[in-house]
């Protein structure tokens, strides 16, 4: 298992408040690594890299449809991007060269998914990731 995957295991899904975790790739906009059984699909990928790409107030204003479902963006800046659908959802954090997301399902807590992801993503904006 890779360094990067480990993190993402360890210090997320880790928490017990993150479902599910991905790195996504910038540049090349492809899948790096994900945990188990999380499968993010080339237009999922797209979706998340565009919300960054274009304004972001635009995701906010008009949400994104990622893994076959409609969520409304609650945040939207340069660096992270957070969006729910009911008792679920999805926050994504740009570093440097990817895209950090972890979602949540019912029963776990939005606040430590967001907290989890964040403190990553600035882990590895800070290691030049």
């Amino acid at each position: 298992m890779s360094h990067l995957q480990n993190l993402l295991l360890d210090s997320l899904l880790g928490t017990k408040h993150v479902d599910s975790a991905a790195l996504i790739k910038l540049q090349e906009r492809s899948l790096c690594i994900a945990s188990p059984g999380f499968s993010v699909m080339p237009s999922d990928v797209r979706t998340l890299v565009n919300g960054f790409a274009k304004n972001p107030l635009r995701a906010r204003r008009e949400g994104l449809y990622f893994k076959e479902k409609d969520y409304k963006c609650v945040r939207a800046d340069d660096y992270s991007l957070y969006a729910k659908n009911e008792n679920t959802g999805v926050v994504v954090v740009k570093t440097h060269l990817h895209l950090l997301v972890a979602t949540y399902t019912e029963g776990m807590y939005p606040s430590v998914c967001v907290e989890a992801t964040e403190k990553l993503g600035e882990y590895l904006r800070r290691k030049g990731n």
